[in-house]
């Protein structure tokens, strides 16, 4: 199996103890991506501005253009909030800092 075709277990806030397989590959980009442009503190940035935050550091070669990075941001925010990685803030819209460690 090469690396572009291995997968990951992710989990969602919305669907406790339930998982989705998805691409390796592409999970660790968006989230390296996402996880330095997100606040330390409430109430955080809305997803469209930290989609926009980290777009310019997201990797051509996995998302030439941006192409699906909306669906993969969303992936990766469920997966990392039902972790505990990150946190919603305040009230709608959603917005999004990192837990206190």
């Amino acid at each position: 199996m090469s690396d572009a075709d291995e997968k990951i277990a992710i989990e969602s806030i919305t669907s406790p103890g339930r998982t989705e397989r998805v691409n390796r590959a592409k999970y660790m980009a968006m989230r390296e991506a996402f996880l330095p442009v997100l606040p330390t503190e409430a109430p955080g940035m809305t997803v469209a501005e930290a989609k926009a935050a980290l777009l310019p550091n997201l990797s051509q070669e996995l998302f030439p253009g941006g192409e699906k990075a909306g669906w993969w941001l969303k992936a990766v925010q469920l997966d990392l909030e039902a972790k505990g990685v990150i946190e919603r803030g305040g009230k709608g819209p959603v917005r999004l800092f990192k837990a206190e460690k």
